[in-house]
């Protein structure tokens, strides 16, 4: 089971960043069932998820990209030192721990580690458009795009670590936006939710 989750959300992940739509929902189909992939516009309902989805000691947590510089308005900073082993180990009552759905870790602290269950929240560093992913790094009081394949590579390589760390489940939040706020526009995050929905992936 556990080879076989692996195996297939990997697979699943590569087809839904690599922008193979028809692939992507026949793996869906086969993960569905045996591995819960949601999507939401609301973090809160996400994070009533993961504590839904929990049994005794199985681990949950917020991750994100480390360019993931405007969710600050939903209090996730990427910016605030985390220390990985309290939040990886520290039991419920400890705020430092994932558990306590504040703190959120990166792709950094992320890489080669697991929770049984996971948040994914997308922000708009990774945008999708009809013509392909659109990359970008937060700098100053603007979005500017990221040109270099290399560096490209790597924030696309950055989303695929995150959506690989839950051992058993996870829920992906896309941010609504804020039309008052030139840094989160709507039209930045919902192609990505679409995109989601289109491959099939149920709605909380």
């Amino acid at each position: 089971m556990r080879s076989f989750r692996a195996e297939n959300v990997s697979l699943l992940v590569k087809q839904v960043l690599d922008l193979e739509t028809n692939e992507a929902k026949k793996t869906l189909a086969k993960v569905r069932g045996k591995y819960p992939i949601v999507i939401t516009r609301d973090l809160a309902k996400a994070k009533q998820w993961l504590k839904d989805q929990a049994r005794g000691s199985e681990r949950y947590g917020i991750v994100v990209s480390s360019q993931a510089e405007r969710l600050k308005p939903h209090a996730i900073d990427v910016k605030t030192p985390v220390d990985p082993i309290h939040w990886f180990l520290d039991g419920k009552e400890d705020v430092r721990s994932s558990y306590y759905l504040e703190d959120v870790v990166t792709e950094f602290q992320a890489q080669g580690l697991e929770l049984d269950w996971a948040c994914v929240t997308w922000d708009a560093d990774f945008r999708y458009t009809k013509e392909g992913w659109e990359h970008f790094s937060f700098v100053g009081d603007r979005w500017n795009r990221i040109r270099k394949p290399e560096r490209q590579s790597y924030l696309k390589n950055a989303y695929r670590v995150l959506l690989t760390r839950a051992r058993q489940g996870m829920v992906i939040v896309v941010p609504e936006g804020d039309e008052e706020d030139h840094t989160r526009k709507k039209e930045f995050y919902d192609p990505i939710f679409e995109y989601l929905q289109d491959i099939g992936f149920d709605m909380i």
